[in-house]
């Protein structure tokens, strides 16, 4: 494939994410062409024809696949379909990208990952932003050049913005739980910055603070957790549903001669406010106001991978193990005991 042929891509999925796909895949990203959008709903196809001027629309995904000459697929759809939809594609030649996770099961993410073997020109990536973020590939890099010695240690944390109607609550039955929904990208991270070593252990507990309706699927809308891995190293994570002054992502790691932290003040810009109260500053409201720049990156990495025949640094396996410590999680929220992998 030409590095100078633009590639046609197609997304699957309109809803708050996806119209963000959409928009940096028309707009931002070099080497794409957005030419035809997949929704079940006739509100998200009528924003893709008027927001962004695509023309060919489907309610069906298959439709989809078929267009004429379409080279990629982005998936920004529910967790429960991404499996199938990610072997459809790679049966019909695409490449695809898929929001994470890659599935809530792990015989699902087996089956892709033996599907995609069968297709090794074709490349598919699972969505996990945070590896594209500026500030967490420098302490990737500071890592790897020796700055803090050898890592043993993470501590990451995703936490919202507390949302006083629950709207997240309709959909916490099919969201495979809080440490599988928010904490996947933590989980990610720390096998990532401690080189992606096996885990072996895990333990999580969990409560509900504000949002009594999660009783009937089992969920939290807080939760902590601890993961350990077979070379000693260790992970712990904290995911929150409920905080009141906005999105805040932090991750220290700590090495046997220093420590990384990332995130630890969520400013929303650099203006500090001083007045009676006394001096604070505002905060990223959600997770994609505190992601943006890496969303863009995410996709335009991705895009340059496939016109240039490189390898991902970001693998189905990686994928595949965060589902499974997650999985792990829950299992042990709910147990309330420790859980072997």
């Amino acid at each position: 494939m030409s590095a100078q042929r633009s590639l046609k891509v197609g997304i699957a999925g309109l809803g708050r994410l996806g119209r963000r796909h959409a928009e940096n895949l028309m707009r931002h990203v070099p080497g794409a062409i957005l030419v035809a959008a997949c929704s079940p709903l006739e509100s998200e196809l009528t924003w893709a024809k008027e927001a962004l001027g695509i023309d060919s629309l489907y309610s069906d995904y298959e439709a989809l696949l078929a267009h004429a000459g379409l080279d990629i697929v982005f998936l920004v759809t529910p967790t429960s379909l991404h499996p199938q939809q990610i072997i459809q594609a790679l049966r019909a030649g695409k490449h695809v990208f898929c929001e994470k996770p890659l599935s809530l099961d792990l015989e699902d993410c087996l089956r892709v990952n033996a599907e995609a073997a069968l297709h090794p020109h074709l490349k598919v990536m699972i969505g996990f932003v945070r590896r594209f973020d500026a500030s967490y590939q420098d302490a990737y890099r500071r890592i790897q050049s020796g700055s803090i010695g050898q890592p043993f240690m993470v501590y990451s944390q995703t936490c919202d913005q507390l949302d006083p109607d629950g709207f997240f609550v309709k959909f916490a039955p099919t969201s495979g739980g809080i440490f599988l929904d928010c904490s996947v990208h933590d989980i990610d991270l720390a096998r990532w910055m401690l080189g992606n070593p096996k885990p072996v252990r895990v333990f999580a507990s969990g409560t509900i603070a504000v949002h009594t309706a999660l009783v009937a699927c089992g969920d939290v809308d807080n939760g902590v957790a601890i993961c350990e891995f077979e070379n000693g190293c260790i992970a712990t994570f904290y995911a929150s549903r409920t905080m009141p002054h906005g999105h805040e992502t932090v991750t220290e790691i700590t090495g046997t001669a220093g420590r990384l932290t990332v995130g630890r003040n969520p400013r929303q810009n650099r203006v500090e406010i001083a007045d009676a109260s006394g001096i604070r500053n505002t905060c990223t409201p959600s997770f994609f106001d505190r992601f943006q720049d890496a969303f863009l990156t995410e996709a335009t990495y991705f895009i340059a991978a496939i016109q240039n025949r490189q390898p991902l640094s970001l693998t189905l396996d990686d994928a595949t193990e965060a589902t499974r410590i997650g999985i792990a999680l829950r299992e042990s929220l709910l147990s309330k005991l420790p859980v072997v992998l």
